[in-house]
Formats: structure tokens, sequence, C-alpha cells
């Protein structure tokens, strides 16, 4: 069977130190995927493994069947799989129509020229229109991006990180330092956006884990502790006493979807 996001064995080491140790995980098409586990666990590092900014010490990384290890992070990219991080990536002095014409323009077969005037390409134009709408900005056209409240420049990432078209999605703590309310309505933008795409997403915030995600992968120390349900999961002691806490799990609303 081929998975849209296969991980076989996957180890890495900064020097003596083993942060990820051993890591298998199968994420189907189409399936949305919540990791989650204690400051330190490794999370970021998996991330970092998974879109190529870092290279496994031993094991693979599999996209939709082919080995991408050692492959650039933008020929990963260009390969269907696109992530955003927990630092917030845009480009501030460009408006937001034009963050997401930038995020479409290689996607759509324009490389880098000088030939063509960026106003002429209408397919590209629409394209980010439709983003623009997709994301709730469309009445932010014009705005630079460095204007928009922290919540729409984070809308605005999502933007561009779907933008070209990639099927599988990373991303990185994208409610952090939202609101209650803000992180509600985010929640909703991302299940939207996501439709029919595979999504793995690191989180803090268990609300939006369990109200997310279709399966929870719990990281401790760089092992992969539990890959199931969010309600086998919850209910999984080894969790609850590693990461969740009785307590904390005891606390989760009742539901995984």
């Amino acid at each position: 069977m081929t998975y849209a996001l296969e991980l076989k064995d996957l180890r890495k080491s900064f020097g003596k130190t083993e942060i990820i140790r051993g890591v298998d995980l199968a994420v189907n098409a189409g399936e949305r995927v919540g990791i989650i586990g204690p400051n330190g666990a490794g999370k970021s590092t998996l991330f970092n493994l998974i879109s190529g900014r870092f290279e496994p010490s031993s094991g693979d990384v599999l996209l939709n069947g082919q080995r991408i290890n050692g492959k650039k992070p933008f020929e990963i990219n260009r390969m269907g799989l696109s992530r955003s991080f927990q630092i917030t990536n845009i480009f501030p002095k460009l408006s937001v129509f034009e963050n997401l014409r930038c995020g479409v323009l290689w996607s759509l077969g324009y490389q880098y020229t000088f030939l063509k005037f960026l106003a002429d390409l209408d397919d590209a134009n629409e394209r980010a229109d439709e983003l623009m709408e997709m994301v709730k900005l469309d009445k932010k056209r014009d705005i630079l991006a460095i204007n928009l409240t922290y919540a729409e420049q984070r809308a605005l990432e999502i933007g561009i990180t779907i933008a070209g078209g990639a099927k599988v999605i990373l991303l990185d703590e994208p409610t952090a330092g939202m609101s209650k309310s803000e992180t509600s309505r985010f929640i909703k933008l991302i299940k939207d956006v996501t439709v029919g795409k595979t999504l793995l997403t690191v989180e803090h915030d268990m609300g939006v884990v369990f109200g997310l995600a279709d399966k929870i992968a719990v990281v401790v120390y760089g092992e992969l502790l539990a890959y199931d349900v969010p309600d086998a999961v919850r209910a999984n002691a080894r969790v609850q006493e590693a990461y969740l806490g009785s307590s904390a799990a005891e606390s989760q609303p009742a539901g995984g979807h």
C-alpha cells in the first residue's frame, strides 16, 4: 500500500545525542494527523526531517511512495509537500494579494523571468483571488501584510502554504498566540482549506488537536508513544502519564472530530 506520507525507522542525531529514535508512521491520503508531545520531544525536528530542512541520520521518509531523503526543501515542495512555520513567514512589505500571487507562480509554470508583467498573468491573478476568498482575506486585498492582525497574518501564511497546490500540508503550531475566539475560527479555516488534502499539524493546544485531527501521534523523547484515533489516545494510560496527565485527559470534550 502506498501512503501519502510514511516514516520508516526514522532517526536523527546531533553529535552523540539522538533526538528522533526510530519513528515509524504511516499517513493515508486525506487524513488529518495531530502531533503532540512535551517540549523537547522532537516534534519540530520531525517536521524538519519530513520537509527536508534536516537530513535523517538513518531511516526513510517517503512521499506518495517516493523516497525524499536528502532532497532540498524546494524539491520536496515541488513534489507536493508544503509547510508553514511556528514563526509567521510572509513578505511583510507586499500586499495580501501579492503574497498569494508569489505563492502560485511556480505551480502555474512561471519560473524566474523578466519577460512577463505579473499584472498580465491572468491565471495567477485569478488563483490568488480564489485563495484570498478561501482564507477570508478578500477584503484586505491591497493591505500590506505587515499591517494585518496576527491572526490575519497566520491566515495569509496558510494561503501561501496551500498556494502551490501541495497535497500534503505540514502546519507547525498554527494557532499559537491566538485568542480562544481566533483559535475557533482558525480551526474551521484549516478544515475548509485542507479538504481533500493530507494534513499534519504540531500543536500544544489540546482543544485544537482533538477538534481537528482524525488521528493523533504522541511523540515522547523522540519515540512514537501512540498513534490512534483521538478517543483511543485520550484513553491511553501511557499517554496520560507521559503527556496529558490524567486530569487533562479527563477534561477533554467527548468526540474527536
